[in-house]
């Protein structure tokens, strides 16, 4: 059973930065494309994009800390695991609240442009 939990902490940690790195590449494409055409994204338009995948990407982390700590529950690994817990959640909490932000800007100056 360790050693099961063992791989699927490896798999979800895997996924998390697959995940990362996916939205950090298609960013840089974004990016590189509102540099040809600077009318079709926004430079908030890519920040949410880069933003949804680093929230996604540290969900992932966090549940493969959470595995890795189920495998080997010293108090130290406990401790350990409360730390970044506490740090990623600040972490996304922050990232969310701005995406968020980043999402209502966009809709009030479509909605003040038409009117």
């Amino acid at each position: 059973m360790i050693s099961a939990v063992g791989y699927m902490r490896l798999g979800v940690e895997a996924i998390g930065a697959a995940v990362i790195g996916i939205g950090a590449v298609s960013t840089v494409f974004l990016f590189a494309r509102s540099l040809l055409a600077p009318d079709e994204y926004s430079t908030s338009d890519i920040r949410l994009h880069l933003g949804r995948f680093l929230v996604l990407g540290l969900e992932f982390q966090l549940a493969a800390d959470v595995l890795a700590t189920a495998i080997a529950p010293t108090w130290e690994a406990v401790r350990l695991l409360a730390a970044i817990v506490v740090i990623r959640t600040v972490l996304n909490y922050f990232l969310s609240k701005e995406l968020e932000r980043e999402q209502a800007q966009p809709r009030l100056g479509r909605d003040d442009s038409r009117a």
